[in-house]
């Protein structure tokens, strides 16, 4: 089955749809339909990239072979996205219930996340373009959805400027490479390079860093980073989910494809680079969080952070070993911050503050919500038996693997010292006296769902086995 083509007809027909069917069935109901809309969509989706990664349907040649690469890399992180997307979807009918023009906020939703599956199944550098804008321009959007809130706008210009930079230098090396091999069509670019003159490898390293700078913003590493504080905090929390959790392993998959090409073929070595640039991300988003006094901003150090282990993984390209614990990793990353971000939604819609201060002994009055926001964080910071543990020793063996023990021991001692602040939320929870005992309700659905993601990271923590299999399978099967 040609999955790509199928998900692209589902969701750009759903995200067309949607704003008229919400003129046909009038303003009164059409918050609560585009929410299950959106949703069911979502689900199906993700239920045919799931039955096709388990070979229930047989995974075919895609119709545009030298555009779209039908192949287990692409339904890993097809099923990543789709499952960030699924989960902000159903929080937001609870979570946007009260916002005007929700037609608009669901279908810029089916939008981004088509632009996620595209860059999943890329295999051309125009395409990785393309679905590189169709991802970026809604998130623009929905950041500033908010049009009332200064710090909403001012978070979405931010974005906007620096989103348009990166594509700027994004595009950049990609006539690069263009320009070196006369094609865009990623085998036809490394059948092209691997007969390239020696003399112009220079230029070829010069392309590839810019290609790198230019995914740079989404991937969400040192020195790109500055956006995000400001944008997670002024986006609707469910928006800064999405872009945490899902249009960062857009980024990550379509770092994989070029990177994969260029890296054997290499004279200059990067591997160096992009470990100090792991080292960098890691340690200065682990640090900045330690000082914050917002949820939200303290979970986006936190995914700085995160980004840096992830960059491990491409540091030692092109190892199976690293590349196997880069989408373990993702997987895990995106199941976890996306509960810390929507149960951080939850919280503050509840009280209003985004700071730490209704945390104290939140357990009390949100039970459920603590739970779930309490296996998310000790997941995060790889605490065993939590899924989160195994993919970071993946990610830190396969380092150790690829000469670079210095980096494995920078990731441990970072992971440590994340500790610092998840155990404080933790505490904060857990430990302090809450200023009232009054119970908070928890919407059942939302409370469900986060109950439901929370117990897959248990789940998969203790039985690690079929995550690391289909990465495994992913990699293995993986042909650049």
């Amino acid at each position: 089955m040609d999955i790509p083509i199928i998900l692209t007809g589902t969701l750009a027909g759903s995200a067309l749809l949607l704003p008229a069917l919400d003129i046909a069935i009038g303003t009164k109901t059409n918050r609560t339909f585009s929410a299950y809309f959106t949703s069911f969509v979502m689900a199906i989706s993700l239920a045919l990239v799931l039955l096709s990664a388990t070979s229930v349907i047989p995974l075919g040649e895609s119709a545009a072979p030298k555009l779209l690469q039908n192949d287990f890399m692409g339904l890993v992180f097809a099923i990543i996205v789709l499952s960030v997307a699924l989960m902000v979807s159903l929080s937001s009918i609870d979570y946007m219930r009260d916002e005007p023009n929700t037609s608009i906020y669901y279908s810029l939703l089916l939008f981004t996340s088509l632009g996620m599956i595209l860059l999943s199944f890329a295999a051309d550098l125009l395409m990785v373009f393309v679905a590189w804008e169709l991802m970026g321009i809604p998130t623009f959007i929905l950041v500033g959805y908010r049009k009332k809130d200064p710090n909403s706008n001012e978070a979405a210009v931010k974005f906007f400027l620096l989103g348009a930079l990166s594509t700027g230098v994004l595009l950049y090396g990609i006539s690069i490479l263009f320009g070196l091999t006369g094609s865009t069509n990623l085998a036809a670019v490394a059948a092209e390079l691997s007969t390239l003159d020696a003399s112009m490898m220079p230029m070829l390293a010069f392309g590839v860093i810019l290609a790198i700078a230019g995914l740079g913003l989404k991937l969400s590493i040192v020195p790109f980073h500055m956006w995000i504080p400001d944008a997670y905090e002024g986006a609707p929390t469910t928006v800064s989910t999405l872009l945490s959790a899902g249009t960062k392993k857009a980024g990550f998959v379509a770092a994989i494809r070029i990177l994969a090409v260029a890296f054997p073929l290499l004279k200059l070595d990067l591997t160096m680079a992009l470990a100090v640039i792991a080292l960098a991300t890691m340690t200065l988003g682990n640090l900045a969080a330690l000082t914050q006094k917002s949820m939200t901003r303290l979970l986006a150090y936190s995914s700085i952070a995160q980004a840096g282990y992830m960059m491990i993984g491409l540091a030692v390209l092109p190892s199976n070993l690293g590349l196997t614990g880069l989408l373990y990793h993702s997987f895990n990353h995106a199941l976890m911050q996306g509960v810390a971000f929507l149960a951080a939604a939850m919280i503050s819609s509840r009280f209003s503050k985004a700071s730490l201060e209704p945390y104290e002994g939140l357990s009390r009055s949100m039970p459920l919500t603590s739970f779930s926001l309490t296996i998310a964080l000790l997941g995060l910071a790889g605490m065993p038996p939590l899924s989160g543990f195994w993919s970071k020793f993946i990610l830190f063996t396969a380092a150790v693997d690829g000469n670079l023990t210095w980096l494995a021991f920078a990731g441990l001692l970072n992971s440590a010292l994340s500790l610092g602040y998840y155990g404080l939320i933790v505490k904060r929870m857990y430990v302090d006296e809450p200023s009232s005992t009054q119970k908070v309700h928890e919407p059942v659905g939302f409370a469900l769902l986060l109950l439901a993601a929370s117990m897959v990271v248990i789940i998969t923590g203790i039985y690690p086995a079929p995550i690391y299999d289909l990465t495994q399978k992913a990699v293995l099967a993986f042909v650049p």
